[in-house]
């Protein structure tokens, strides 16, 4: 129950910043999807089912902010986490470079899964090639600001004053 706070509080914490300050700072045109990025950290951290529901979590906070139908976040970050997590367990925890690559990748196919899942439901203004352009963008931003967010939600999950190799802690970041 802490453990859900503090990640709800983390939520707030970087939505906040994504609308308010990513917003103004933009890597050809993109801008990360935080909310996607802690999604992958948490499915890394936790496994799959806590990716998939701190991903609709996320996904739904920040449905509240696009133009695109409500949902449509929550569902791809929902398919994303639980994928990430899935695949978490065979990956190596020790390498610095795990969690760049994880969000980067993770993001694309987060962003991959909101267009396709978009263009399913009748937004066609999704499936284009500057949509594409902008996934791909915003996927390597994530890459860039994933070992912050990856950091951020090792922290919320071990809680203050936690050893990095306390029980139930994985090592790595």
């Amino acid at each position: 129950m802490i453990r859900a706070s503090r990640l709800g509080v983390l939520l707030a914490a970087l939505l906040l910043v994504q609308i308010t300050v990513l917003t103004h700072v933009r890597i050809a045109g993109a801008v990360p999807d935080l909310g996607l990025v802690a999604t992958l950290a948490v499915a890394y951290r936790l496994g799959p089912e806590a990716g998939a529901t701190f991903g609709f979590a996320a996904g739904a906070a920040t449905d509240l902010f696009l133009q695109t139908p409500f949902g449509l976040s929550a569902l791809a970050w929902v398919l994303t986490g639980y994928l990430a997590g899935v695949i978490q367990e065979g990956l190596v925890r020790s390498a610095w470079w795990v969690p760049p690559l994880f969000g980067g990748l993770g993001a694309l196919v987060g962003g991959a899964v909101f267009l396709a899942v978009g263009a399913l439901v009748g937004q066609e203004q999704l499936w284009t090639g500057r949509s594409f352009r902008l996934a791909v963008a915003a996927a390597g931003y994530a890459a860039l600001v994933s070992p912050l967010v990856f950091a951020a939600v090792s922290a919320a999950v071990r809680g203050p004053g936690a050893r990095v190799g306390s029980p139930g802690a994985r090592t790595g970041w």
